[in-house]
């Protein structure tokens, strides 16, 4: 089993609790949020979803991942308690938040829910 980062995509920043703050609370757009750690086979298989919307919705929506075991002050600060979950920043503030390994569309519908009242 390989440990490589399977955030390497080019349209995927990997975060940390250091740059938290600037990547995504002070971020000029909205910021998809996933949270995930390596041991957890459903972060794996949401590992793709979560490239292919952060391709389609490129300029639209930020999209970074956190690793929870290398950056655990930012999520005890959201109250990440069950991975994968996803939160959606706008403006400092999580505007949705999708907890558990769900298929494409019902991860799609969530960023365009969360999309829509990011005003």
């Amino acid at each position: 089993m390989s440990h490589a980062q399977p955030n390497a995509h080019h349209n995927i920043k990997v975060l940390s609790d250091a740059s938290f703050a600037a990547d995504v609370l002070q971020a000029d757009k909205p910021t998809l949020v996933d949270f995930w750690a390596t041991w957890c086979a459903p972060c794996r298989a949401i590992a793709p979803h979560v490239e292919k919307l952060a391709e389609k919705y490129n300029g639209r929506l930020n999209v970074g991942k956190m690793d929870i075991d290398h950056n655990p002050k930012i999520a005890t600060n959201y109250d990440v308690r069950s991975i994968p979950m996803l939160l959606v920043f706008h403006k400092g503030k999580v505007i949705g938040q999708l907890v558990g390994a769900a298929p494409l569309p019902k991860i799609e519908a969530f960023v365009n829910d969360a999309l829509s009242r990011a005003v």
